[in-house]
């Protein structure tokens, strides 16, 4: 337990980052699962405008250092293949 004022109040904040950072990780994870939903829907088109509104979540949440660029690139990557290779 933290003993000085200073080490309480850092504390106290630290428990409302950690909710804020959980909520922005939770938003990527429901972008991810609502492209590869569409994906499996079959429907070409939804996927691909799904997919375009889910790149600028990946990547805000990138910038604010929530997950690293590298795991958001990949994100997109497989996300974007997998688009690409449905049938039209």
């Amino acid at each position: 337990m933290a003993n000085s004022a200073q080490a309480r109040k850092r504390a106290r904040q630290a428990v409302k980052g950690r909710a804020h950072n959980a909520s922005l990780r939770s938003r990527l994870r429901t972008a991810i699962k609502s492209v590869r939903k569409a994906i499996v829907g079959g429907d070409k088109s939804v996927a691909q405008s799904v997919f375009r509104s889910s790149m600028s979540t990946i990547d805000s949440i990138a910038d604010k250092k929530i997950i690293h660029k590298n795991k958001a690139a990949r994100h997109k990557s497989r996300l974007s293949a997998a688009v690409k290779a449905m049938a039209a």
